[in-house]
């Protein structure tokens, strides 16, 4: 029987999706990819904005209508955060939610064997521990879901769960619930079960990493020191961080760690104090920019990310453009820039000074252009340098494509098969690649 699973939203996400299908596949099912004909659809939900739902509702009816026989799956935080909802959207068949995706499986199950629909969502509860998701050894077949390119190379894993912060826009504490940590030892053997199928680099993931072993009585510092030490790895990544919870010390030390990749992705969301405060954020402009100065000065030539919204409600022309001025200073070496977008049960969606949405669009194409041309001077410091590609896949016969130690995109030429190694290439352009700029270079040599 096959099974097809639809993912929408951030990393955490696409590996719980990973897990699920190691799941099925272990109990003897088919997974298929999302536009193929399946017996069972799943529609791993985001809810961050109002048109995660959407897309969601919108995929259960695009596989009803492929299928109208198949069992129908929503689960994730769509139906956690709003199971009312959830359960009112006819074409879901079985409705689970964030806290409990190994009771996934069972209910489908149940629901193939001609038994009722099924609307399973737990709420989540003060002192709940951390669900025991780990993906191990991947079979050689299972590399789609839980790594970003064509090559097994990457892989994410997710090392905490919730978030007590209650930024007025977002509703994740709600649909994630408390922060919760993977213990040392399960990240231990995951990350050495995924050495052993091959992988080099890993990301920790988690919805609020910064937080990670507040309830173990550990530091994120700890997680980076295991998955630094487990031997087989060549790096390790951290996925996006609260910055106000990584301190002087944190930052000395992350600097010892061997395989510790130079790119640091900062959640800043606004450039201007004002917008910060109104927004429940835990630092301000200065406190930001000091933490970005620590880490380039402890990893010099490293990249520093973002996200940034614009036209939260409040935000002025003038507390605009102290944003984009913020934005310009700090140098991003990449900025997903986005608009505010209501959220219903967030304190920011019931704000007075609402921005209207085409003022809102301008913003965003602005500040956009502002971090592109940020972006673009990351790239051309980059050249005359010598760096250490990983390489994950051929875009074209004797053309090999990677990332850097800090996430620059690379371009190099090459015969033979230089995939899944660390090669040393001599960065001497920027070019456009595919619709994104990236850098390009000379191999000078393979590294096992």
């Amino acid at each position: 029987m096959r099974v097809a699973f639809y993912t929408l939203g951030c990393k955490v996400n696409q590996y719980e999706t990973a897990v699920l299908k190691q799941q099925f596949a272990a109990a003897g099912y088919d997974i298929v990819e999302p536009d193929s004909d399946a017996e069972i659809y799943v529609v791993n939900s985001c809810t961050v904005t109002a048109t995660g739902d959407q897309k969601s509702r919108q995929a259960l009816r695009r596989f009803r209508r492929r299928n109208p026989a198949a069992v129908t799956c929503l689960t994730g935080c769509f139906p956690q955060a709003f199971p009312g909802l959830a359960e009112a959207i006819p074409e879901a068949d079985v409705i689970t939610g964030a806290k409990n995706r190994a009771g996934l499986l069972a209910a489908v199950e149940r629901r193939l064997r001609g038994g009722d629909r099924v609307v399973d969502v737990a709420p989540h509860e003060k002192g709940e521990a951390f669900e025991a998701m780990q993906t191990g050894q991947l079979p050689s077949d299972d590399r789609a879901a839980h790594t970003d390119l064509s090559t097994r190379t990457r892989s994410f894993v997710k090392i905490e769960d919730g978030c007590d912060r209650y930024c007025a826009y977002c509703i994740i504490p709600t649909a994630r619930g408390p922060v919760r940590s993977k213990p040392l030892e399960s990240l231990t053997a995951e990350l050495e079960g995924l050495a052993a199928s091959g992988y080099r680099e890993v990301v920790l993931a988690g919805i609020n990493l910064s937080s990670y072993g507040r309830d173990l009585d550990l530091r994120l510092l700890d997680a980076l020191r295991a998955a630094c030490a487990v031997p087989g790895l060549a790096r390790v990544r951290l996925g996006s961080l609260e910055p106000e919870l990584l301190t002087d010390a944190d930052i000395a030390a992350m600097g010892e760690l061997p395989g510790l990749c130079p790119q640091f992705h900062l959640s800043l969301q606004s450039g201007c104090d004002a917008t910060l405060k109104r927004m429940r954020r835990h630092y301000d402009t200065a406190e930001y920019m000091r933490i970005v100065e620590r880490l380039r000065q402890t990893f010099p030539g490293c990249a520093v990310t973002t996200d940034i919204m614009v036209g939260f409600p409040g935000e002025t022309e003038e507390e605009f453009r102290q944003s984009v001025a913020f934005a310009e200073r700090v140098g991003f070496a990449k900025a997903h820039v986005f608009a505010f977008s209501r959220r219903p049960g967030t304190r920011a969606a019931d704000m007075p000074d609402q921005v209207p949405n085409a003022e809102k669009a301008r913003r965003a194409k602005e500040m956009a252009a502002a971090c592109a041309r940020t972006r673009a001077a990351f790239l051309r410091n980059q050249i005359g340098k010598t760096v250490q590609v990983l390489a994950e896949r051929s875009s074209a016969p004797g053309r090999w494509e990677g990332y850097s130690e800090n996430y620059t995109p690379v371009v190099f030429h090459k015969g033979g098969k230089p995939g899944g190694k660390l090669c040393s290439v001599r960065i001497t352009g920027v070019a456009a690649m595919g619709g994104e700029d990236c850098c390009i270079g000379d191999l000078l040599e393979i590294q096992e």
